[in-house]
């Protein structure tokens, strides 16, 4: 015991004195607070409602130096040797400001006037006066769990005393004295008056105390900066934050809290909204105009459904690989293939003016063989592409078209489907097993009509891949003895059977499943990446070789489906597809000898031809001969080997950890610099490989496009919405950001949901 004592002495002895201060002060803090929290409670005496310990540090040392006590109501600062004798000199004798203006509580009303208990009287009830009937003993406490109100004894009085004494009990509340031998309140309403109590008595505290919770002090220059970011986020968002949401409570609250102002939403629709668009449109047009030519790029031709809103975003793209957004155009339904070569030709010369050979294309998810060809048969020197994304996804179409095994896998998928979904018994017991080996129960999405299935598969590749990521329920519902009952009356029970017992039902379903998310994939790398033209060809031989694997691997005659894929292939086709593949030191082979020479052998003879024509189109009558003997000379020389390493060098993506091209810029900038003495062919290909070969670009929130149909008839809305459209395309367009909001929040969901597949 000795010993222990002599230990404790010399660690005591060791520490410092602030540190013995610090520790003395802190102590007596915590003491303090406890206090205080039980007299809030009701455990306590009255002035703890307005005083509240404070812990002084040390600016030097940081560490707690003494102990103060702040009135809550009028923030003067006390000592707190002696609780009791502050609140009696500051509080009681009216000292504080506040508080004499605040009406006293209940407690304090003389016995003439009311029956009720006094401050005083903490151990002892008196009885009630004559004129004075107690409803209830009972009570209720209101708040969270810093603050509780608790509400005053309520009483029933003559009529002639009723206004005085009700007016009282509910300043007694407000005052905050509470007593802790205080008997409770019950109210007419029951406990759903206790929130509205409380409501009005904090009305009445800030009417008469007026104080705003305390938020860093931020300097005028912050709080501006702070509200440009804010703006920016909310236009940049394009819909996916609502304007009306900048006036939510929280929101508010959250401003305050961080020491900004409450503004309304409607600074984000005027001025501020001017100001910021004229300054991207600035930048944007300062970029175009250092351009020698650029691309228009337009997407959103293609008609989502009957009736619905549609929105067409132009783009233009530059030679140094930027895409900057020019306009939006919204229609309704289909759109005359004439009304969209009027919107192209009229953005074109809205960016140039009569010099309308800076636009060397366009690039389009539809018109191809109307709009974009009479532009380019009207101006020689234009090549206009059609979207690869486009020309990809009408692939699953034309297979779900022309190609037996769809049809057959469709029908088969919607007969399964619509029995277990419609047959109570089979859907029940498919819920079950699909929750005892999945974790959740549900439907198999059925598409809403059979017909959807002619023009878009989507809903029947959604109907597949539910079937096959529920193929383990859907086998013990066969197997169970609630089916075997329903098969010896239902026949279509006993084909469904046997259609799952089968293994060619599963395989020509996996089939079509791989297939289908071969091609969508592919779709899905051609939008994020964005593939220049001289890519195209290269794609199309990709898709034609693991189309073949996938022939291979299920057994399918390669005849049929190479047909399809030809027939959708010679629709897009461009001739830059094969100029751009040569022209393109991208793609350059190295032979025997050591030398990159174009990938002529790669070609067709027809696509050989495609070349020649495309360049003398390309040029001036003048020039043809000299761009044809430069095209010999790049055919049989090609390009140094330092210099063709060098463009095709690739590096590592450190997101995705694909090899990519380090200096996608080079290739032009080989024959800009280097490659100089190819006057002619040089012009041709500059304007050439930079094209790109899909249209697919900034994606708006649907939120938007409600809200722009909502007020479709009104100028001044259009105007602003054409206006935050144009500004979250360019902050979009400038970070490389190529998807909505709405996908990426499905992706985020869909990580914690995935499904297993047996």
């Amino acid at each position: 015991m000795a010993t222990a004592n002599t230990t404790q002495t010399q660690a005591v002895d060791s520490l410092s004195s602030d540190e013995l201060t610090a520790k003395a002060v802190h102590k007596r803090y915590e003491g303090l607070v406890m206090v205080r929290t039980k007299a809030i409670k009701g455990k306590g005496a009255w002035y703890w409602a307005h005083l509240e310990p404070m812990l002084i540090h040390n600016a030097d040392t940081g560490l707690p130096k003494a102990v103060k006590l702040r009135c809550s109501l009028c923030d003067a600062v006390f000592s707190a040797s002696n609780p009791s004798r502050t609140a009696s000199e500051h509080l009681k004798r009216g000292t504080c400001p506040n508080f004499n203006s605040l009406a006293k509580p209940i407690s304090s009303i003389s016995p003439s006037s009311a029956s009720l208990p006094s401050p005083s009287s903490h151990n002892r009830k008196r009885s009630s006066s004559s004129s004075v009937l107690e409803v209830s003993k009972a009570g209720v406490g209101v708040g969270s769990s810093s603050t509780s109100y608790q509400a005053t004894p309520l009483a029933i009085v003559d009529p002639s005393r009723f206004q005085e004494l009700a007016t009282t009990a509910v300043s007694a509340s407000v005052a905050g004295s509470y007593l802790p031998g205080q008997q409770h309140l019950v109210l007419s309403g029951g406990k759903e008056d206790l929130g509205a109590l409380a409501m009005l008595e904090d009305s009445v505290k800030r009417l008469k105390s007026p104080k705003t919770s305390p938020g860093p002090a931020l300097s005028k220059s912050q709080i501006d900066s702070a509200l440009d970011f804010l703006a920016d986020w909310v236009y940049e968002s394009c819909g996916s934050v609502s304007f009306s949401s900048l006036e939510h409570p929280k929101f508010r609250a959250f401003l305050n809290q961080v020491g900004l102002p409450a503004f309304p939403r409607r600074e984000f629709v005027g001025s501020r909204l001017d100001l910021k668009f004229e300054e991207v449109r600035a930048e944007s047009e300062a970029r175009i105009r250092d351009a020698m030519f650029f691309q228009v790029s337009s997407d959103g031709w293609k008609a989502k459904g009957f009736g619905e809103d549609n929105l067409v975003n132009l783009t233009v793209n530059l030679p140094n690989g930027t895409s900057l957004y020019r306009r939006a155009v919204f229609f309704s339904g289909a759109v005359p293939s004439k009304y969209a070569e009027e919107i192209l030709w009229e953005t074109i010369t809205g960016i140039c003016g009569n010099a309308v050979q800076q636009c060397v294309g366009i690039v389009a998810d539809k018109f191809k063989a109307k709009a974009l060809r009479n532009l380019e048969n009207q101006n020689h020197w234009m090549v206009n592409l059609s979207c690869q994304f486009q020309g990809f996804t009408t692939l699953i179409k034309d297979f779900s078209k022309e190609l037996p095994l769809f049809n057959t896998v469709a029908d088969n998928c919607l007969k399964l489907a619509n029995f277990v979904n419609n047959t109570n018994q089979i859907r029940n017991s498919f819920n079950k097993y699909h929750l005892q080996e999945y974790g959740h129960g549900g439907f198999l999405r059925v598409p809403l009509r059979d017909y959807e299935k002619l023009n878009n598969f989507e809903p029947y590749y959604t109907l597949i891949d539910d079937i096959l990521n529920s193929a383990r329920a859907l086998q013990l519902v066969v197997l169970d003895e609630s089916y075997k009952m329903i098969l010896m009356e239902d026949p279509l029970a006993r084909e469904v059977a046997d259609m799952t017992r089968e293994a060619q039902f599963w395989n020509e379903l996996e089939a079509v499943h791989s297939l289908v998310k071969l091609i969508k994939e592919m779709a899905q790398e051609i939008e994020t990446e964005r593939p220049l033209v001289g890519q195209c060809l290269p794609l199309w031989d990709e898709l034609r070789t693991k189309v073949k694997d996938w022939c291979s691997k299920f057994h399918i005659v390669e005849g049929p489906v190479e047909k399809v894929i030809e027939k959708r292939f010679k629709k897009n086709y461009h001739p830059a597809w094969a100029a751009a593949y040569i022209l393109d030191p991208l793609y350059l082979i190295r032979d025997t000898s050591g030398k990159y020479l174009p990938p002529f052998k790669c070609l067709t003879s027809e696509q050989e031809k495609d070349v020649d024509k495309l360049i003398t189109r390309l040029v001036s009558r003048e020039e043809a001969h000299i761009a044809l003997m430069e095209l010999m000379k790049w055919r049989t020389e090609g390009l140094d080997p330092v210099y063709a390493r060098a463009v095709q060098m690739k590096d590592r993506d450190p997101v995705t950890g694909k090899m990519r091209i380090a200096n996608p810029q080079s290739s032009r900038l080989v024959w800009e610099t280097y490659l100089t003495e190819f006057k002619s062919l040089g012009k041709v290909a500059v304007r050439l490989i930079f094209l790109h070969a899909s249209s697919c670009g900034f994606k708006c929130n649907w939120s938007l496009l409600r809200w722009v149909c909502a007020h479709a008839q009104s100028r001044l809305g259009m105007e602003r919405a054409q206006k935050v459209i144009f500004i979250a395309a360019h902050s979009k367009l400038e970070r490389r950001d190529f998807s909505s909001d709405e996908e990426k929040d499905a992706e985020l969901f869909a990580l914690a949901n995935a499904p297993s597949r047996e």
